[in-house]
């Protein structure tokens, strides 16, 4: 009996902490960038799944861990500048509309359940529009996240990944 109502206090106190990491509110990052450049030349830069390094400065090192370069289950692991790496997934890779979506399995960035997609779409004019999207939840999923891992924190990290791998994308694509 003694084990019985142990057990049962046990569980209610997890149950709560569980129930709230399902609850967590899902957040959003997008970013884009109007680059005069045509889609397809822009396209070239960023579609190598395996060569991410090659427009984001924050890329020392991309490479294919498991399956084959831009194809579905691909996984690579970009190594940054600074030591840290992240390991993704590749879901969904589509040449004819320039773009892929992705998944975060594991890394340094303060988010978990991780998806994005990243598309290349003609304007007008010679003009490319480029979005980079997600819907990921922050990493600390605590009722009182520490300091740095607010959703504010995880959304406000992700948005700047975005903007310094487009801003740079723009200057290597408008460079002649």
């Amino acid at each position: 009996m003694k084990l019985l109502v142990a057990a049962t206090l046990a569980a209610s106190m997890v149950l709560p902490l569980s129930s709230f990491a399902e609850d967590a509110k899902t957040l959003q990052a997008k970013q884009s960038i109007d680059i005069k450049a045509e889609s397809a030349a822009v396209w070239a830069k960023v579609s190598n799944f395996n060569d991410m390094g090659a427009w984001h400065p924050a890329v020392k090192k991309t490479e294919i861990v498991s399956g084959k370069n831009n194809e579905k289950n691909a996984v690579r692991v970009l190594t940054l500048q600074d030591g840290g790496t992240i390991k993704e997934k590749l879901h969904n890779y589509d040449a004819k509309k320039q773009s892929f979506k992705y998944e975060i399995l594991e890394g340094v960035l303060p988010v978990s359940k991780y998806v994005s997609t990243l598309s290349v779409a003609p304007t007008k004019n010679g003009v490319t529009t480029v979005t980079w999207e997600s819907s990921f939840k922050r990493k600390d999923l605590s009722k009182t996240p520490a300091k740095g891992q607010t959703d504010e924190d995880a959304t406000g990290t992700i948005n700047g990944v975005y903007k310094g791998g487009l801003d740079n994308l723009k200057k290597i694509s408008e460079t002649k």
